[in-house]
């Protein structure tokens, strides 16, 4: 059998309907709820013209087939409505950053050509610069929030939307073929849409393996865990960012519960971590340091009861072993799960800490279909071959990137007999198996010939009690053609002298940065990812008024 995201939740609600589905602050919605109002949007969006699916089939995978849904949104119950009303209605819907321009908003939305944009009033403004630039969009819904914006011209409030339409099941056929789709950060390069077939992900990232990593056979065994189970999860990040909305579904798929914090706009600790006490919550999302460091700083000031708290995930940047071991020691109970894995490969290798663990280096166990290309992408590495290569994923795997073939031919590429999706990320094998990942090629640093790893530098670092946060970067040296680089964000004051010293006891010699640049704030994206275009644009600027 294959999968569809929307007959999962059909399904699943159909066992677990009086649940709590979704919690955002004061507001409540039920799965019996969800279902209504999803099943509202849907049919309100096929009155509307939204069209059938081509067949799979006639497409070729950088190609959809299907009418497209922007949810330009910040946090609430609309983003997950709007992701399950979409394929309710046999559409696509994608996430927008609502931190770009309008410049470069108007290049996603041309890329993407949506005929639907679901967004915030707070959003009105740039939405209505970008319209005026774009020639796809034809069904505005706007969410009410704080912001005090009037209705663009056309648009339709959100409730009124799905007040005007029918909660019956929508009359058309879901299939497994049906995509999923989400836009890549362009962390290190435009933003490209990656394409998924509703079944792949759901295997890849979205809760349809068991524990033990095989496949979950039927509809029925779904159901019965959904049934079995009831977990409370809370997905830190921006829904726009994939690791929370992939949490928010595994929550799903297994009857749970989906527990925001408050504050849309910025993480509070205090407000994550009221919510979790408040709410009762058994899984977190965080994103590695960025997301860690100022909930321990908030523990160490102000209790909470999280005793029910069982796992703190991280995904979508790594977290450094002096983290680890930091949190662990604040909530000795929890498990800690530190997640690999890309929008183009799903989730590929895991590392679990405990309490008892004295290891917290940044190796993982790799999940089914994961290994490592060789440098030349010609094979795959075997596990006894220690070389430098590449991530790699096969099986459940995307498409490709929406309407860019030369891409989705470099990124997913044919190695022996089977197709991989090899996103950039450098690794290899470990004497014990396990794999040692050590960052993004776009963000290495090319010093007298050395390739140095940007993120092996910053965990390196991070491990002097002093370092609050760190962003490695090279800079143009005309003797080694580019040099490391340090930003960083003191606890409390140190020399440079001794951050060498620290970071001398985990690296070579040449991969020591050659300066440092102390700052009062480290600028990150919305999902706790390192801004390497500030870093280098800072640090630039610094070394142009030396």
């Amino acid at each position: 059998m294959g999968y569809n995201l929307a007959e999962i939740h059909e399904a699943i609600a159909g066992a677990v309907g009086e649940r709590d589905c979704l919690v955002h602050g004061e507001r409540r919605l039920s799965w019996n709820q969800v279902t209504d109002r999803t099943r509202r949007l849907a049919n309100a969006l096929l009155a509307r013209g939204i069209e059938p699916a081509r067949p799979r089939a006639e497409l070729s995978g950088w190609q959809s087939g299907q009418d497209h849904v922007a949810l330009y949104l910040f946090n609430g119950c609309e983003y997950l409505e709007g992701m399950l009303g979409s394929y309710k209605a046999g559409a696509v819907p994608f996430n927008v950053n609502y931190r770009y321009t309008s410049d470069e908003l108007i290049s996603l939305f041309n890329d993407a050509r949506p005929r639907v944009c679901i967004y915030h009033a707070e959003l009105a403004p740039t939405l209505a610069v970008v319209r005026e630039h774009t020639n796809s969009l034809e069904i505005l819904i706007q969410v009410a929030d704080d912001s005090g914006n009037d209705l663009l011209p056309g648009a339709i409030e959100y409730e009124e939307f799905l007040a005007g339409a029918t909660a019956t099941r929508p009359d058309i056929e879901w299939s497994a073929d049906d995509l999923y789709m989400l836009y890549t950060g362009g962390t290190t390069g435009a933003p490209k849409g990656v394409l998924w077939r509703q079944h792949d992900i759901f295997i890849a990232a979205l809760g349809g393996r068991r524990r033990d990593g095989t496949i979950i056979e039927s509809m029925d065994e779904l159901v019965e865990r959904a049934r079995a189970r009831h977990s409370i999860q809370l997905p830190t990040p921006p829904m726009m960012h994939g690791a929370a909305h992939w949490a928010s579904f595994v929550g799903f798929h297994s009857g749970g519960t989906v527990v925001m914090q408050e504050n849309v706009h910025r993480l509070v600790a205090s407000d994550v971590l009221g919510t979790a006490a408040r709410e009762r919550v058994t899984s977190m999302l965080i994103v590695g340091d960025a997301f860690a460091q100022p909930l321990l700083d908030e523990l160490a000031t102000n209790d909470y009861d999280l005793s029910s708290l069982d796992l703190i995930a991280t995904g979508g940047a790594p977290m450094s072993g002096a983290t680890k071991a930091r949190l662990l020691e604040r909530l000795p109970h929890i498990i800690l799960f530190d997640a690999v894995g890309a929008s183009e490969s799903g989730s590929q290798a895991v590392n679990m800490s405990t309490k008892n663990d004295q290891d917290h280096r940044t190796v993982f166990a790799p999940r089914p279909g994961a290994g490592i290309a060789a440098a030349d992408r010609e094979s795959m590495l075997p596990r006894a071959d220690h070389s430098l290569g590449w991530l790699a994923q096969t099986g459940y795997i995307p498409l490709g990137y929406l309407n860019d073939e030369a891409r989705t031919a470099r990124t997913f590429p044919l190695i022996g007999d089977a197709r991989y999706s090899v996103p950039g990320d450098r690794a290899r094998w470990t004497e014990d198996g396990r794999i040692e990942l050590l960052g993004r090629e776009a963000v290495t640093i090319n010093s007298g010939g050395e390739k140095i790893f940007a993120e092996e530098v910053e965990h390196a670092l991070k491990t002097h009690p002093a370092v609050y946060d760190v962003i490695v970067c090279g800079r143009p040296s005309t003797r080694w053609g580019q040099e490391v680089c340090a930003i960083v964000r003191l606890r409390t004051a140190v020399d440079e002298a001794a951050l060498l010293d620290t970071a001398a006891e985990k690296l070579a010699r040449y991969k020591l940065p050659k300066a440092f640049l102390f700052v009062d704030e480290i600028v990150r994206h919305p999902n706790g990812k390192a801004d390497y275009r500030w870093a280098k644009k800072l640090l630039a600027e610094a070394t142009a008024t030396e």
